[in-house]
C-alpha cells in the first residue's frame, strides 16, 4: 500500500492506546482520523493524555467511521463485536486486547469467564509476534496482538521451541513495570503500596500461561509452562527469565550461535553479550535476548522489553507495517531512551 492510511485508535485514554497515539503519530504513512474512549466525547485527548497535547486531538465516544485501519485497546470481551463490525466494514483490525489471542473459544471460556462473543473469527486471527508470523501477516486482516508476557517468554523460547530443544516443561519467572496493570488498577497499585516492593500474583494460573503454552506447541514443544508473574517499582519494562530442559547439552556459545541464527537479522530483536535490563528498551519497540547455559541439559534465556512498546503498541505497528506492506520499523525504528 502506498500513500496514507486513515488510522483510528479505540481505548486512547489508557497506557496502551496512549502510546499507540503517540506512535503514530510519527507514522509517515498514517493520518490519524479519530481517537476513542467511552464517556468522553468532545473531551481533549490531552485530559486524559496530557503529553499528546502538542496533536491536538479530540476523543469520541462510539465507533470509528469509515477508516483503513483500527487499533483496539479495549477490555476482552469488548474488542471482538466491534472487531465483526469493523472487518464487515473493510477495516484491518488490530486487537491489542485479549479477544483473539487464544485459538481455541473453549479455552477463551475457561480463562476469560465466559463463551467468546465471536468464534467464528478465531480462524480468521494471525497470531502477531511478527517476527515469527510475517507470511501469514501479509495476507491478514485481523491480526491478535500478543501480551506483554508471552511476547517477552515466546521470543526467548521460540528459537529452542523451533530446534527441537525443548526436552521438558518451562518455567517462566516474569516481572513487569506497573503500567502492565493498566489506568484502572485499584488500591493494590498505588505509589505508596508498590514502592520499594516487589510481588507475585496470579500463582493460581494466569491468563497469558495458555498464551505461552499455545505459542511453544506452534514451534513444536509441547510443555506445560509454569509462569509466575510479578509487578515490580517501575513505570514500564519487562524481564522474562525463562527456565528450560534441553534435548542436547549446549555451552554458551551454542546458545548464542542459536539465538544469532533466529534473530541475526532482525530489526528490532537483539542478542544481547549480557544480562539484559530492561533499561535497554524503554520507549522503544526493541528486544534483548541472552541465554545461558547452566548445568548440563539446561539453560536460562532472558528477554526484555517495554511491555507498552513490543509488549503492545510497537508490535502493533509492526503488525500493521507488515500487513500493508510498509518499511517494517516504519513509526516505531527509534532506540529506547535513557535515562
Amino acid at each position: 500500500m502506498t500513500g496514507k492510511v486513515r488510522v483510528a485508535v479505540v481505548g486512547a485514554a489508557g497506557y496502551a492506546g496512549g502510546e499507540l497515539v503517540r506512535l503514530l503519530s510519527g507514522h509517515p504513512s498514517v493520518e490519524i482520523a479519530s481517537v476513542h474512549a467511552r464517556s468522553r466525547d468532545g473531551v481533549a485527548l490531552s485530559e486524559a493524555q496530557p503529553h499528546l497535547a502538542p496533536l491536538g486531538l479530540t476523543l469520541v465516544d462510539g465507533e470509528p467511521g469509515e477508516v483503513d485501519v483500527a487499533f483496539l485497546a479495549l477490555p476482552h470481551g469488548a474488542s471482538a463485536p466491534l472487531a465483526a463490525r469493523l472487518l464487515d466494514a473493510g477495516a484491518l483490525v488490530v486487537d491489542i486486547g485479549a479477544d483473539f489471542r487464544l485459538r481455541d473459544a473453549d479455552a477463551y471460556a475457561a480463562w476469560y469467564g465466559g463463551p467468546h462473543p465471536e468464534p467464528d473469527l478465531l480462524p480468521r486471527a494471525v497470531y502477531g509476534l511478527t517476527e515469527w508470523a510475517r507470511d501469514d501477516l501479509r495476507e491478514a486482516r485481523l491480526v491478535a496482538n500478543p501480551g506483554c508476557y508471552p511476547t517477552a517468554s515466546l521470543l526467548a523460547l521460540t528459537p529452542f521451541a523451533r530446534a527441537g530443544l525443548v526436552a521438558d516443561d518451562v518455567i517462566v519467572d516474569a516481572k513487569s513495570g506497573i503500567s502492565g496493570a493498566g489506568r484502572g488498577a485499584g488500591a493494590d497499585y498505588l505509589f505508596t503500596e508498590l514502592t520499594e516492593s516487589t510481588k507475585a500474583y496470579s500463582l493460581g494460573g494466569h491468563r497469558h500461561r495458555p498464551e505461552i503454552e499455545q505459542g511453544l506447541a506452534s514451534a513444536g514443544a509441547a510443555v506445560n509452562v509454569t509462569f509466575v508473574p510479578h509487578l515490580v517499582p517501575q513505570s514500564r519494562g519487562l524481564l522474562a527469565t525463562c527456565y528450560l530442559g534441553l534435548s542436547t547439552d549446549l555451552d554458551d556459545a551454542a546458545l548464542r550461535d542459536l539465538l544469532v541464527d533466529a534473530y541475526g537479522d532482525e530489526p528490532f530483536v537483539h542478542v544481547s553479550e549480557d544480562p539484559p535490563a530492561t533499561k535497554r528498551a524503554t520507549g522503544s519497540n526493541h528486544a534483548f535476548v541472552h541465554a545461558r547455559r547452566t548445568g548440563p541439559n539446561r539453560a536460562v534465556v532472558l528477554s526484555a522489553i517495554d511491555n507498552l512498546g513490543k509488549g503492545a503498541a510497537g508490535q502493533a505497528i509492526q503488525n500493521m507495517n507488515v500487513a500493508l506492506g510498509f518499511d517494517e520499523t516504519a513509526g516505531i525504528g527509534a532506540p529506547g531512551i535513557h535515562p
